[in-house]
């Protein structure tokens, strides 16, 4: 992700000031100086690359998953220090887009008691999170739209799938799905570089619903 990041920034007029890789993450003293950092590292190295960034002014796009267990620390940090941070499960503009719409069909259903809601996820073998961040907001997206029965969440981890997430509804004789398919991950990147310049002279802890105006 870091280095497609790095090679969309000249579509979005950004310089890219320098990178930091696993061998740079322990001496913060040594990384460039930048308005604005884009983090995507790893959940367990959240934390501590927001609080190294904040005590440096930069603001920050954390496109990482895995962290909620840390939000809280993280918000405090983002409040003690000022700067600004759009912290997101998926960067895509389609997918928050998305989102969008799946609270909206919440909101449909919710009364329909005859239709059940489900969500499913498939990603790369190789993702360690699962259900997805993004499903854990779909499901959120729905919670928002007033639907409080019961939500099945299921995830599928196979091949190299960068990422499907469908939101169906379900009734006797008729189903509905609404899905999203990541072709590549060249749309998370976007979105993150949208959200870079977006923060940029902001401060406070944001969504890519405040970067959409949604």
């Amino acid at each position: 992700m870091g280095k497609l990041v790095e090679s969309l920034c000249p579509e979005y007029a950004i310089e890219v000031a320098g990178t930091v890789d696993v061998a740079e993450a322990a001496a913060p003293e040594s990384w460039p100086a930048a308005d604005v950092a884009i983090d995507f590292s790893t959940a367990d190295a959240v934390s501590a690359n927001v609080q190294r960034l904040a005590e440096r002014g930069v603001n920050v796009v954390i496109g990482t998953t895995g962290w909620a267990a840390q939000e809280a620390d993280v918000r405090r940090v983002v409040e003690e220090t000022g700067i600004g941070v759009v912290a997101a499960p998926n960067f895509a503009l389609g997918v928050n887009l998305f989102a969008a719409i799946a609270e909206r069909a919440a909101e449909l259903f919710r009364s329909q008691m005859g239709f059940g809601a489900w969500i499913h996820e498939a990603h790369h073998a190789a993702k360690r999170d699962a259900p997805s961040g993004t499903a854990l907001l779909l499901e959120a997206a729905l919670r928002e739209g007033g639907y409080n029965r019961a939500i099945d969440v299921s995830s599928t981890r196979a091949g190299s799938i960068p990422g499907t997430h469908t939101v169906g509804f379900d009734a006797l004789g008729e189903t509905i799905t609404l899905t999203h398919t990541a072709r590549d991950r060249s749309g998370f990147a976007r979105g993150a570089l949208e959200a870079a310049c977006w923060v940029h002279g902001r401060k406070g802890w944001f969504t890519m619903r405040d970067v959409l105006g949604l």
